[in-house]
């Protein structure tokens, strides 16, 4: 399987913003959410899941890489955007806040999280600093 990304669309006004987390079609198989609010200028990931699939959605700035193969892609997700990145299971992914502020992100996961057997294993793509 392949990593998937897109855009994801947002309302806006002056009250603030709202968009989908996730397609309808994909709520029934996810086993975990998280929100993760990271300073400027941290790393989150640097890990794969070995069982489970991981949608992320992220809202920029904020550098996404991911181990293709033997390379490391890296993909922007621009200021003030919200993108949605899918890792299947053996996928490696990092993410770096580029911003001066807080940013969020919100990730589920296809497999219930269990620290007694934690399904993440250490890859780092992003070198925190």
């Amino acid at each position: 399987m392949k990593v998937t990304f897109e855009k994801v669309h947002m309302v806006s006004d002056q009250r603030g913003f709202v968009l989908e987390l996730l397609r309808a079609d994909d709520f029934a198989s996810q086993r975990n959410a998280h929100v993760v609010l990271s300073l400027a200028g941290v790393v989150r990931g640097n890990h794969y899941h070995l069982r489970g699939e991981e949608t992320i959605t992220i809202l920029g700035p904020a550098l996404v890489s991911y181990r293709r193969d033997e390379r490391i892609e890296e993909i922007t997700v621009p200021d003030k955007e919200a993108w949605r990145f899918v890792f299947p299971p053996g996928v490696a992914h990092a993410i770096k806040n580029l911003s001066t502020e807080p940013n969020i992100l919100v990730a589920f996961n296809t497999v219930e999280h269990d620290p007694a057997n934690p399904d993440t294993h250490k890859d780092v793509l992003i070198q925190a600093i």
